[in-house]
């Protein structure tokens, strides 16, 4: 099942091929090639960032196993000029459709899609205490649940999400808690000044805005999984979707970044670790907090609502 997988692969100057029934990558080196097997039965997405190339038979294995392939450039990132990864989805006349119809009897209705975000937007709080909670790496790091500066940022959040008349309210309330965390991190980390920055044409970026960038990745590919698994358009979003065309993958991918792609990012900053390292500290953590798992919980029960009548935020 996709919701027990457990890899996300980012390759970059290789060759991805079929050899022999398996879809491998080829390394160069100096004095010899190397092989190296891609599980695809276990794996989620494939990103192939700066100097990848991959054949027409390995694209067909990959698809035949349900395994997503995004473009990005390097470090997991998009290039300067692009906006999103360009997500090549496996076909299959098999897909289920329920999710869809689900999702469609809400989603044209402006109260019910509110109500979708909200929940939403409440689970992501709730994966956070719970992940911050039981992580005992984050709590030796200083990310204690029951600091009363994140228990307040949480309350506050919690009751801007019920008071929210519109989803507009909904982001404002988001990009509040999320800034709040920032500050939380810098301060549990001791990173000092921290301002976020997107533009990966910053030549003065930080490692943590890095960081974050490289791992928000990880989590769009998570949630496109998702929503190609279920069956649902990345179109049809609760939140982003004025500016975004595949603003569904950030609404899905906003359920775990906060819980562990933010310490986590904070946190390698101050170990200086490299970006192999990061990534791997987050595609283990996503394995032990089930993040992948969680995704599908949250969509299904979102798509397969049925009394939206009494629901509270």
């Amino acid at each position: 099942m996709h919701s027990k997988r457990a890899n996300i692969y980012y390759l970059e100057m290789c060759r991805v091929m079929q050899k022999d029934g398996r879809v491998l990558y080829l390394t160069e080196a100096k004095n010899e090639n190397q092989y190296w097997n891609i599980p695809i039965a276990n794996t989620t997405c494939l990103l192939l960032g700066t100097g990848t190339s991959i054949t027409q038979a390995a694209m067909r294995m990959l698809a035949s196993a349900g395994v997503l392939v995004g473009f990005c450039g390097g470090g997991g990132t998009p290039l300067l000029m692009a906006t999103e990864i360009e997500w090549l989805s496996p076909q299959s006349e098999y897909r289920p459709t329920e999710y869809l119809q689900g999702w469609m009897k809400f989603w044209f209705d402006d109260e019910r899609r509110l109500f979708a975000a909200k929940q939403l937007q409440q689970q992501r709080i709730h994966y956070l205490e719970k992940v911050w909670s039981k992580d005992r790496e984050l709590n030796a790091e200083g990310f204690d649940i029951k600091s009363t500066s994140i228990q307040n940022a949480l309350d506050n959040s919690r009751n801007k999400i019920i008071a929210a008349q519109n989803t507009g309210h909904l982001l404002q309330g988001e990009a509040e808690l999320t800034k709040r965390l920032y500050k939380i991190a810098a301060n549990a980390t001791e990173y000092g000044d921290f301002v976020r920055e997107r533009d990966l044409a910053n030549a003065q970026i930080d490692k943590a805005n890095a960081f974050l960038n490289h791992g928000n990745y990880l989590a769009y590919g998570l949630a496109a999984t998702t929503l190609w698994v279920l069956g649902i358009p990345h179109g049809f979003a609760v939140m982003h979707g004025k500016t975004r065309r595949g603003a569904l993958v950030f609404d899905v991918a906003d359920l775990i970044k906060d819980a562990i792609i933010l310490p986590w990012a904070f946190i390698s900053a101050k170990e200086n670790a490299t970006e192999q390292e990061f990534r791997q500290q987050c595609l283990q953590a996503f394995t032990n907090h089930k993040a992948l798992e969680f995704m599908f919980d949250q969509v299904k029960s979102v798509a397969m609502k049925e009394d939206w009548e009494n629901t509270e935020a």
